[in-house]
């Protein structure tokens, strides 16, 4: 599990991501005091709004981003990010309209919107044995949960020394000394793509997503699962406090259920992977979602309810997305995993986008087993159309016929006229996922 450890490069990269990552959850907390300092009864309106527009940023910054920065050296553009995320969290304290705290906020998650799909792009080339990565994918979804628990923890304790504006300052050097990290690690050589227009490198991993079959179906697997992470960290609050009337510290109790469940999946799914393939372990996890919330629509509002079911939708979130990046490696070349990882970003937050709000609304106006109810609809939707996209019999090595390249193509060296058959990933030739014996257009 830890082996991904003992490479160096890849135990540096991973603890500037922790860093990061504690950083960000530090920041969070810390951005609601401001919000409150400054708004009051607002606060709810300010951070709502400064929430939305980090989603925003997440779904469009992602690869308009990652076009400006796909020609550049890798390792100059991680640390140049981090330093400019350090930035602007150093400057938030200094804050004294809440308007600047929305172009602040809007800079900080662009920047991270850039940041961690290049990571993540970055990480497969580190670890070049699929054993490996796999290892490291389930040590990334540990730290986010561990992340999840810690961060509340450890800035309740902060606050107890010292006032919430030094939260931030400790972010911002904790994402400096993550920029000094990347600056000490050596990355392997990356293949530069080739020159494109700003358009193409901007369109070209939402392009290669809708031409991929498994790349379809994960993005329908991201709205399934949102649907049971957004039950919980949207109403995980209400329930327990609003309709159960327990403490603050029940809260805490029950989403370190859900935490616990998203772990120890996560633990697993390396041993999983020997037997079972990762599109069996993420439907699972779909389906485990919309079990877990129809049993919410019809489950007496109680305690032992939550115990039961918020355990099983974080077990459905780990495996969902925990072998996610081995999925966008075997449906990808190298040259273009900058751009598959970002649009992946973008559409993953993308679902979040549509079922946070869906379960606050839904929640509020009609009460919480409407809000299971149709949450647990949308996650059955997410599933018959992943089942669908992505068959579970999916071909990858494909006769076809390439109508529109000259017979002396390179590409065509081993190919009787213009008829041959390889494993298949989108890519400038194949622009489009061939039927048995079928033409296939340019990207």
């Amino acid at each position: 599990m830890f082996e991904p450890l003992r490479d160096w490069r890849y135990r540096r990269l991973f603890s500037a991501q922790c860093i990061a990552l504690l950083g960000t959850g530090l920041t969070t907390i810390a951005l609601a005091l401001l919000a409150f300092e400054l708004a009051e009864e607002r606060a709810g309106v300010v951070m709502g709004t400064a929430l939305a527009i980090k989603m925003g940023a997440y779904v469009v910054v992602a690869p308009l981003a990652q076009a400006v920065a796909e020609r550049l050296p890798r390792r100059s553009v991680l640390i140049l990010l981090e330093l400019l995320r350090g930035a602007v969290v150093l400057l938030l304290p200094f804050v004294t309209a809440v308007w600047q705290i929305y172009v602040l906020i809007f800079v900080l998650q662009s920047a991270s919107a850039a940041f961690t799909p290049t990571l993540q792009a970055t990480i497969p080339g580190v670890l070049r044995e699929e054993r490996l990565y796999v290892q490291g994918l389930s040590l990334t979804r540990l730290a986010h949960d561990l992340e999840n628990l810690m961060s509340p923890l450890l800035a309740a304790y902060l606050l107890t020394l010292v006032s919430f504006n030094l939260l931030f300052v400790g972010t911002s050097l904790g994402l400096f000394a993550s920029a000094a990290i990347i600056a000490m690690t050596t990355l392997p050589h990356f293949e530069r793509a080739e020159q494109r227009s700003f358009a193409t490198r901007a369109l070209r991993g939402v392009k290669i997503f809708l031409h991929t079959p498994s790349l379809k179906g994960l993005t329908a697997i991201h709205f399934a699962i949102a649907a049971g992470g957004a039950m919980v960290a949207v109403n995980t609050v209400v329930y327990v406090q609003s309709i159960l009337e327990l403490g603050q510290r029940d809260v805490a109790l029950v989403m370190a259920c859900f935490g616990a469940g998203s772990m120890t999946v996560a633990l697993l799914v390396p041993h999983l992977l020997d037997r079972v393939k990762d599109r069996t372990i993420m439907l699972a996890g779909c389906i485990a979602t919309v079990v877990a919330l129809g049993i919410g629509t019809l489950a007496p509002q109680a305690l032992w309810s939550l115990l039961l079911l918020w355990p099983l939708l974080g077990a459905a979130l780990g495996a969902g997305v925990t072998t996610a990046g081995r999925v966008l490696i075997h449906s990808t070349r190298e040259i273009d995993r900058p751009a598959v990882f970002a649009a992946h970003f973008s559409i993953a937050h993308a679902a979040w986008l549509v079922t946070y709000p869906t379960a606050g609304v839904v929640g509020a106006w009609f009460g919480l087993e409407s809000a299971f109810l149709v949450l647990c609809l949308l996650a059955l939707l997410g599933t018959l159309l992943a089942m669908r996209a992505w068959p579970a019999r999916l071909a990858v090595t494909i006769e076809h016929v390439h109508a529109d390249l000259p017979l002396d193509d390179p590409h065509l060296t081993d190919a009787l006229g213009r008829r041959h058959s390889h494993p298949i990933v989108i890519d400038d030739l194949h622009g489009t996922w061939p039927t048995a014996g079928g033409r296939v257009e340019r990207l």
